[in-house]
């Protein structure tokens, strides 16, 4: 009993701290007043390093043999090529997801992104109902809804904001709080279907974690330098692949890389109180730190009421009948 209970705390604890450090440190890596670096690089140097550390996870479970772990990528990779192609259409979502993830944060403080960013429940329950055919209960739908106008109020302007608006300078700064909305909002699309896409079709099969992240990173790799070729192919050739990397952005790439492998194991022993109370815990902790030591954070009345509402509706939601895809995701990936 002694060890269940620790393991529980434990998990918690993981939990809380990959999730809250991966948003400051991508915040900070985001305004810092320094040389800017390329999202989509940074993106691929994760997805490359995540394969090599799946690699060598794969290489510990055979018993550190090469010769096997040779054996089992031909066999469940190379060999297997429509069961691979498979992972191509969640690999490119996730390209998109990732970039937009990094220009959400970009615009918005650490606190609001992780509030708005709880909209991912709705979408993947919607896309269970609607994909999956799944029931959810009548108190649940109330959730979703809650959940929704938690979120509103969350960006919703005061008046005496909508006054000062009239300025350039206040204009140009709500609409990059809309612009960072709007890029939360279709990572939150991007993530249900995945989520559902992963049930539906991966999950049903008995091919290793560590296999999967490996075939993963290969598609993200590709879909990810595709997305540097497009949009930053010049700043490449100007100042190089890594511009703009320091240690924080170093620590985020790491984060990236070996966070979704941490929460998918730590995930196992975890129940869904603890999922829940880590979000929690979590948005409570970037609330503070956004405060009281990045200092942009500007808490209004309707921020209060939104994020009570959201924290509500997600604990809400928790009682009902568990929806797995809300964590299947998780297991392959962040």
């Amino acid at each position: 009993m002694t060890k269940i209970y620790n393991r529980s705390w434990i998990s918690l604890l993981v939990l809380v701290c990959q999730t809250t450090s991966l948003v400051l440190l991508l915040r900070c890596s985001r305004t810092v007043n320094s040389e800017k670096y390329l999202p989509a690089t940074a993106i691929v140097t994760a997805e490359v390093l995540k394969g090599i550390v799946c690699i060598f996870l794969v290489w510990l479970e055979n018993d550190r043999s090469i010769n096997r772990v040779i054996r089992i990528i031909n066999e469940e990779i190379y060999n297997k090529p429509y069961d691979t192609m498979k992972l191509a259409i969640p690999s490119g979502l996730y390209a998109i997801q990732n970039n937009l993830l990094f220009i959400a944060l970009s615009y918005l403080n650490a606190a609001t992104f992780q509030v708005t960013y709880q909209l991912k429940i709705l979408t993947t329950a919607l896309f269970c109902v609607f994909i999956l055919k799944k029931r959810i209960e009548k108190h649940q739908w109330f959730s979703l809804f809650m959940l929704a106008i938690g979120v509103a109020l969350v960006i919703w302007p005061t008046p005496v904001e909508s006054n000062k608006r009239l300025t350039a300078q206040n204009q140009a700064a709500w609409l990059q709080q809309m612009m960072g909305f709007c890029t939360v909002l279709v990572s939150t699309v991007t993530s249900g279907f995945v989520g559902v896409y992963f049930e539906k079709i991966v999950n049903t099969d008995q091919t290793s974690i560590w296999v999967r992240n490996i075939q993963l990173g290969i598609f993200g790799t590709i879909f990810g330098l595709l997305i540097v070729f497009c949009f930053d192919y010049k700043a490449v050739m100007d100042k190089g692949f890594f511009q703009g990397y320091t240690t924080i952005v170093w620590i985020v790439i790491f984060l990236q890389a070996t966070g979704g492998l941490i929460i998918g194991t730590v995930i196992k022993y975890a129940d869904t109180n603890i999922r829940v109370f880590s979000n929690f815990l979590s948005i409570l902790f970037l609330s503070v730190i956004s405060y009281f030591v990045l200092h942009d954070l500007t808490p209004t009345l309707f921020f209060y009421i939104g994020t009570m509402c959201v924290l509500t509706a997600i604990f809400l939601y928790a009682w009902g009948k568990p929806i797995v895809t809300l964590w299947t995701t998780n297991q392959v990936r962040i």
